[in-house]
């Protein structure tokens, strides 16, 4: 029987490895044995990061309603309490997206609550 040789495989594996490392400073972006460790801790920032951002946008949102109905004289609790109870169904995103790029449909959808 024919032995299965690995050379072909692992060098492909290393190639992709090295790719994903290109850039790198030193060692790390030649060196199978650097690049490997450093290539799994930038997927470990990028996993992380990802869920990271989501929130910091999140919160950039909350602040740009909170800016913008201190200019209304009102503070961001109150506004969001007063679209829930009078059942305007608008997130976070388009009451910032409004705020910023549409200030005249902010202030009608403000003057709405009461």
């Amino acid at each position: 029987m024919v032995r299965v040789k690995r050379g072909v495989t692992t060098q492909k594996r290393h190639d992709k490895i090295l790719s994903a490392a290109k850039g790198y400073y030193g060692r790390a972006s030649s060196n199978y044995r650097v690049a490997i460790e450093r290539v799994e801790k930038s997927r470990q920032y990028q996993y992380r990061d990802r869920r990271r951002m989501k929130s910091e946008i999140h919160q950039l949102w909350i602040q740009r309603i909170h800016a913008f109905s201190r200019q209304l004289g009102n503070s961001y609790s109150e506004v969001l309490s007063g679209l829930h109870q009078n059942q305007i169904q608008l997130n976070r995103k388009m009451l910032a997206l409004l705020a910023v790029q549409e200030p005249l449909s902010f202030v009608s959808i403000h003057s709405l609550l009461g």
